[in-house]
């Protein structure tokens, strides 16, 4: 079945748009850590995170455009829209906090975010597969660095340990 069928469907149409404002949310707030990490490494690696799903947001708005159509871009999806009108998990607009805040979120995000994807490779839609697909692997990355850095704050020092269980 082609992504043709889901043309006239808003509520398909939103939920694209659900999917592509959450990355660019998520994106944007691990930006903030750019210059700001623990350590550089880590600093590199959030902003790498960011960059992916930048990355995925364009093909969810590009495929968002191309089903609305009337001059709709990635572009105008994305920056030409109220406030309001963006349609983002709420979880990715928690303010970053402590490392140990942005980790849990960013965990919490990467866990369901990676079993969501895995199951949009069997949906008939195959353009909402081949974005699947080519996300799947950067987003795996993503969830064993959350995962990894959250056993290492729980397992750390005892000041480290409290401000995971409070994330």
């Amino acid at each position: 079945m082609t992504s043709t069928v889901y043309q006239n469907n808003q509520n398909y149409i939103d939920f694209i748009l659900h999917l592509a404002d959450t990355n660019l949310i998520l994106a944007q707030r691990l930006c903030e850590w750019c210059g700001h990490g623990p350590i550089l490494e880590q600093d590199i690696a959030m902003s790498n995170m960011a960059l992916d799903l930048l990355g995925q947001t364009s093909n969810y708005y590009n495929y968002a455009a191309e089903m609305i159509g009337n001059g709709a871009t990635e572009d105008t999806l994305a920056m030409l829209r109220e406030e309001r009108e963006y349609k983002n998990l709420l979880l990715v607009e928690l303010p970053n906090g402590h490392f140990g805040d942005t980790v849990a979120r960013q965990f919490f995000y990467d866990s369901y975010h990676a079993l969501l994807l895995e199951q949009f490779l069997k949906v008939k839609d195959l353009k909402l597969q081949a974005i699947a697909e080519k996300s799947l692997k950067e987003v795996k990355y993503h969830l064993k660095w959350s995962s990894e850095w959250m056993i290492r704050l729980g397992d750390g020092t005892q000041e480290s340990h409290d401000k995971i269980q409070e994330a």
